[in-house]
């Protein structure tokens, strides 16, 4: 056998194993499946992708909502501790107050978690100008009018049966005294 006949044989030999190895070449409705299924693997990775997004905007909007929950608790809380300067006082005191594993809040300090009540409440005993000032008046202050309870509120006229709106005139002024008078603590 000579060089060229023995070439022409392993030719012949590899080209029918490429021929027999190689796949069939796709049919129509097969091309048409496959494209089907690249679509569809877009639009599902696309929903997914938006379904994401969707979760970190929930997630966004409930962090929000539990912030400014968080945020009217504190000043609501300062309020009726009777403190004059509220938004100074939260601004100090906002990043120590986080909601606990048990949905309260709590301030987290080297004692422990901290009641928020608790807390801001040792907190205003400790800052005393974040208060209203005790003493109205000082020196040539004129002497208040020992029979009245305002301008608008005689004590003198409260008596049974007099007008409800008088009445609860009188009683918010009471009320307003007695608070000033009490630092701000309501018991």
């Amino acid at each position: 056998m000579n060089p060229d006949e023995l070439r022409n044989i392993i030719d012949e030999a590899v080209s029918r194993y490429v021929e027999k190895t190689r796949p069939a070449p796709p049919e129509p409705a097969e091309t048409a499946l496959r494209s089907e299924l690249v679509q569809e693997r877009r639009k599902r990775e696309q929903l997914e992708k938006r379904v994401h997004e969707l979760a970190e905007e929930g997630q966004k909007a409930h962090d929000d909502t539990e912030r400014a929950e968080r945020h009217a608790a504190i000043k609501s809380e300062l309020q009726q501790l009777g403190v004059s300067k509220v938004d100074l006082a939260f601004r100090a005191l906002r990043d120590e107050i986080q909601r606990g594993e048990d949905g309260r809040l709590y301030a987290y300090g080297d004692e422990g978690p901290v009641p928020m009540r608790d807390y801001l409440a040792r907190w205003v005993t400790h800052n005393p100008e974040f208060k209203p000032a005790r003493i109205a008046g000082g020196a040539g202050a004129a002497p208040s009018r020992g029979g009245s309870l305002s301008a608008s509120v005689d004590i003198d006229q409260i008596r049974p049966g007099m007008k409800a709106e008088e009445l609860d005139r009188a009683r918010q002024e009471i009320a307003r005294i007695a608070q000033q008078s009490m630092g701000g603590h309501v018991f």
